[in-house]
């Protein structure tokens, strides 16, 4: 594939196939390029949380990630129910450096205001975490380990 190009687009995943897209970009990048267990990748939360995508104008998928919410949410952001858990971000290697990794932290930010939450939590690989830095997120609490590779829990107010 070559490096796409604007436009791109992000939108709700709302039917089969936008979920399978879905699933293989994290497939690609979490299993494949971050050797993350698929078995540790996918789980029950992925039958009810908010997934988005990222398209090229060909229709090609760029990027994904997921919003939890409500008691799914709940035990990853210390019981809050008005705050959501974002997750499961990833871009393909050919859409890196194009803005798509922002435009669905954005997407996934209007999810969440939409379900009416005040907040937005996500555990950030400590790679990532200027990334999420320039997009208003703020870390708290130490270090942790998650599919081998350290974490830091990072919120933003919506």
């Amino acid at each position: 594939m070559t490096a796409p190009t604007a436009p791109y687009s992000t939108r709700r995943a709302l039917d089969e196939s936008d979920l399978a897209a879905c699933f293989q970009v994290r497939k690609d990048v979490f299993v494949g390029e971050q050797q993350v267990p698929e078995d540790i990748e996918y789980d029950t939360h992925d039958a009810t949380a908010v997934h988005v995508l990222a398209v090229a104008a060909d229709g090609s998928a760029l990027g994904t990630g997921r919003l939890l919410h409500g008691e799914a949410a709940a035990g990853k952001t210390g019981g809050a129910h008005t705050v959501g858990s974002l997750g499961r971000l990833a871009v393909t290697r050919e859409a890196r450096g194009l803005g798509v990794g922002a435009a669905l932290v954005r997407a996934i930010e209007d999810e969440a205001r939409a379900l009416g939450l005040a907040a937005v939590d996500l555990h950030a690989q400590t790679q990532a975490l200027g990334f999420y830095e320039r997009l208003g997120y703020t870390a708290y609490g130490p270090e942790f380990p998650d599919a081998g590779m350290p974490h830091r829990a990072m919120r933003r107010a919506l």
